[in-house]
């Protein structure tokens, strides 16, 4: 599957990616982290920028762009709807809506990050999960600011990998991380992991 995803990316040529990382205590946990760390290392290996999103995070764009009230609670009929709507149409499963908004809010965080869109253009979902910034108020750390959005967390949630030669270091055209896919990719979130993460 690796190798497949590398041939794919070698004849698409995506100019940026998306991918979706596995929760704890989910079905198939382990199973779905294993496919998360070889889909990463195609990536890697491929230099492709990726930034990684929660299933809640992907859950909760859907929900604002089908103008949900909140709390409600995202079905995969939820998630198919959402895809229909955004692209007019079509015969959908929920694997594929899944991965199409996986994408879509992926393109938008690329958008903002290369400047093509400002934080004026962003949804209100968009600007907390882009660009949120904690300040604390009181108790220890009053005074303080706590860097959540996406944007602020390269090397942790993004990944400018263009600039990596296939043995894990910065190759002369770019800076970016080194190390291994297993030294850098996150490991599987919180099964309540929240939209903040």
């Amino acid at each position: 599957m690796r190798e497949s995803l590398r041939a794919l990316v070698r004849d698409v040529k995506p100019d940026r990616v998306g991918i979706e990382f596995p929760i704890f205590n989910d079905l198939y946990s382990e199973g779905m982290y294993g496919l998360f760390l070889f889909c990463s290392e195609a990536l890697y290996l491929e230099h492709q920028h990726v930034v990684f999103w929660s299933p809640m995070q992907v859950k909760a764009h859907a929900r604002e762009s089908l103008k949900r009230p909140k709390g409600w609670v995202m079905g995969k009929a939820d998630m198919v709807e959402a895809a229909r709507d955004d692209t007019g149409g079509g015969v959908w499963n929920h694997n594929e809506a899944d991965a199409y908004l996986n994408g879509r809010l992926a393109a938008r965080f690329w958008q903002l990050h290369d400047g093509q869109i400002a934080e004026a253009d962003l949804t209100e979902v968009e600007r907390k999960y882009f660009l949120e910034i904690k300040r604390f108020v009181r108790g220890k750390h009053a005074g303080k600011e706590l860097q959540r959005g996406v944007l602020y967390r390269e090397d942790e949630r993004f990944f400018i990998w263009s600039g990596v030669d296939d043995g894990g270091q910065e190759s002369d055209n770019g800076s970016t991380s080194a190390g291994t896919v297993q030294d850098i990719v996150p490991g599987p979130g919180s099964r309540d992991e929240g939209a903040e993460d």
